[in-house]
C-alpha cells in the first residue's frame, strides 16, 4: 500500500489580476520524507507555499487542501502553525533589536513554561529554555546575543531555529541554505535527517540539484505553475530534472572556456587590513594581500565569516581599510564607491534586496544608476536618451519585463540580478568584482551569468568571484585565494584545484593536500 500522504494539495489554480499563477497543480507528500520542490523563479513555487501556509487563505484559490487525509482550510499563518506547519521563509525576517532567544520564541511567550497556563514572561526561563534546545539541535546561537549583531547566515540559523521550536509535523524551508556556510548547511542536513527520523515530514524548497540528490526522498519539479515532473530518489537524473525545469536540455552547466588568461596584472591589494565594526582592537580581516590577472576569473573561496565580502567592499571603498591598492600598476585611493568607478572597478553586492536595487523604483532607473553621465547635460535629464539606453541593455542582458517602466521587484530573482549586472557593467569596468552572483536564481539564469562572466573575460573584463558553492567556483574560476580568518591560507591554480583542498583550508585543517 506504500506510505501514506501526510499532506495533499489537489488541482490547486491560483489566479491574480492578468496571470495565473498556478494551474491545476497537485502536489503530495509523504508521511515521514523529505520532499523536494525545484523550479526556476517564477515557476509557482512560492505561491503554492504561502497556500501550505496559510498567507493566501482558504477560497482564494481553487481545489483542495488536505492534512492527514482530513480537509484544511487555513485563513492565516497563524492556523498553518496550529495544525503543525512549520514555515521558514526565504527573505531573512528576523526582530533586530531582540535576542536571539527572544526572536526564537516569539508568539510563544508563555510557551513550555511548566504548566502552560501563566501569561507571565520570564526572560530567564526562555533563555535557559532556548539555550537546551539550541544544544539539543547543535544550533551555534548564543541565546543572549542581540540579533542585530548577527550575520545574514546566523539570522537564517535564528529563522530556523524559531520553526523547530514549534516541534512541527511538517516542516516546510524554503531556500534555507542560501546564506550557509558548508559546515553550516552540513549541520542542518544532519539536523533534518534526524527529524526524518523522528517522524516528521520535510518540505525542501531549493535551486541547488546537490541539495535534492543529497538529501530528498522525492522530488517535484513545477515550471510556468504547472508541475513537469516527479521524480522518486531511485530515478533521480541529473539531466531529466533540469530539462523538466527549464523547458530545454542544458548540455553544460558550467560553460567551457576556450580562451587563456592573461600574465598582466591588472589589479593587486597589499596588506589590507579591515578593523572590526564594533570591536576595538580586533580586525576581521588582516594583512590580505593577492593579484589579479587580466582577463582571469580569480576564485576568493572561505566559509562565511572568512572575510570575503569584507575584501571586496573595502576594495570599492564601502569599508574603512588600510593597506595598499594598485590598478594597473598604479597606486589608487579609493574612499567611496565613486572613486572605484572612476577607476575602472564594480561591484555586484552579495544582497540583492539590502543594497543592490532601488526596490521602489522601476527598471529604468535601476538600470542606469551607475551612468548619469551618459544622458545627462549641464544636471539636466535627457530621458529619451536614458530610455534608449536601459531599453538596449534590457535586450543585451535579456531581462524578461514587459516594459523598462516595470516595478523592480516585480522581476523574478534571476531577472533582477540580470538588472544589477546591466547597471554595473554600464559604466564599462575593466575589473569586476562578484559576490555570490547567482544566490537564490534558477539553473536556467545561473547559466546565462556563466556565460556571460566568460564572454566578459574574453573581452579583458578581470572577475573576483565569491561563492559558497565549491561547485560553482571549481566550475567557473582560474585561480583560487582562500581566507580563514580573515587572512590568506592558501592559493592555487585550477590544475591544483579540488573542493577538499579548499574546505581543507578554509577549515583551517592541518592535514596535507
Amino acid at each position: 500500500m506504500g506510505e501514506p500522504y501526510i499532506l495533499e494539495m489537489k488541482q490547486i489554480t491560483k489566479r491574480f489580476p492578468g496571470v495565473v499563477a498556478l494551474k491545476d497543480v497537485t502536489f503530495k507528500v509523504k508521511k515521514g520524507t523529505i520532499h523536494g520542490l525545484v523550479g526556476e523563479n517564477g515557476a509557482g513555487k512560492s505561491t503554492l507555499m504561502k497556500i501550505i501556509s496559510g498567507t493566501y487563505p482558504h477560497k482564494s484559490y481553487e481545489g483542495e487542501l488536505l492534512l492527514q487525509s482530513n480537509v484544511l482550510e487555513l485563513n492565516s499563518p497563524a492556523d498553518a502553525l496550529e495544525q503543525g506547519l512549520g514555515i521558514v521563509p526565504q527573505e531573512i525576517n528576523v526582530i533586530d533589536q531582540l535576542t536571539v532567544a527572544e526572536n526564537i520564541v516569539v508568539g510563544k511567550w508563555t510557551g513550555g513554561n511548566g504548566n502552560g497556563k501563566s501569561r507571565l514572561v520570564n526572560i530567564r526561563r526562555i533563555k535557559k529554555q532556548v539555550a537546551e534546545f539550541l544544544e539539543e539541535f547543535g544550533i551555534s546561537l548564543d541565546p543572549g546575543e542581540t540579533v542585530v549583531r548577527l550575520t545574514a547566515a546566523q539570522k537564517q540559523l535564528v529563522m530556523i531555529a524559531r520553526a523547530l521550536y514549534r516541534r512541527p509535523s511538517i516542516l516546510i524551508l524554503d531556500e534555507p541554505t542560501s546564506s550557509l556556510a558548508l559546515n553550516e548547511i552540513n549541520n542542518l542536513f544532519d539536523h533534518l535527517n534526524e527529524l526524518r527520523k523522528k517522524g516528521i515530514t520535510c518540505v525542501f524548497i531549493t535551486h541547488k540539484l546537490v541539495e535534492i540528490f543529497r538529501l530528498t526522498d522525492h522530488t517535484t519539479v513545477l515550471r510556468d505553475g504547472e508541475v513537469t515532473g516527479e521524480f522518486e530518489r531511485d530515478d533521480y537524473n541529473e539531466t531529466d530534472i533540469i530539462t523538466a525545469m527549464v523547458g530545454r536540455k542544458i548540455e553544460n552547466l558550467f560553460p567551457t572556456r576556450y580562451s587563456s588568461t592573461g600574465t598582466e596584472e591588472v589589479m593587486m591589494v597589499e596588506n589590507m587590513t579591515i578593523p572590526h565594526p564594533t570591536i576595538a582592537n580586533r580586525n576581521v580581516v588582516e594583512n590580505v594581500s593577492f593579484i589579479l590577472h587580466k582577463g582571469e576569473i580569480l576564485g576568493l573561496a572561505g566559509l562565511v565569516g572568512s572575510g570575503r565580502s569584507e575584501v571586496v567592499n573595502a576594495i570599492v571603498g564601502r569599508l574603512e581599510s588600510t593597506g595598499n591598492l594598485y590598478v594597473n600598476g598604479h597606486q589608487v585611493y579609493i574612499h567611496n564607491p565613486g572613486d572605484a568607478l572612476r577607476v575602472g572597478l564594480g561591484l555586484i553586492t552579495e544582497d540583492r534586496k539590502k543594497d543592490g536595487l532601488l526596490p521602489n523604483l522601476e527598471i529604468r532607473p535601476n538600470i542606469t544608476l551607475h551612468n548619469l553621465k551618459s544622458f545627462t547635460s549641464s544636471g539636466i535629464l535627457n530621458l529619451a536618451k536614458e530610455k534608449m539606453l536601459a531599453k538596449q541593455q534590457v535586450e543585451l542582458f535579456n531581462i524578461k519585463t514587459p516594459s523598462i517602466e516595470q516595478m523592480v521587484v516585480n522581476l523574478s530573482g534571476g531577472n533582477q540580478q540580470k538588472v544589477i549586472l546591466s547597471k554595473v557593467l554600464m559604466p564599462n569596468p575593466k575589473i569586476l568584482l562578484m559576490d555570490e552572483p547567482t544566490r537564490g536564481i534558477d539553473i536556467g539564469a545561473k547559466n546565462e551569468i556563466y556565460k556571460l562572466m566568460l564572454s566578459l573575460v574574453n573581452e579583458g573584463i578581470s572577475i573576483v568571484m565569491i561563492s559558497s558553492e565549491l561547485s560553482e567556483l571549481m566550475g567557473m574560476c582560474d585561480r583560487f585565494v582562500v581566507l580563514a580568518e580573515g587572512r590568506v591560507v592558501d592559493e592555487f591554480p585550477k590544475s591544483e584545484a579540488s573542493e577538499h583542498r579548499v574546505m581543507q583550508a578554509a577549515t583551517l585543517a592541518r592535514s596535507e593536500y
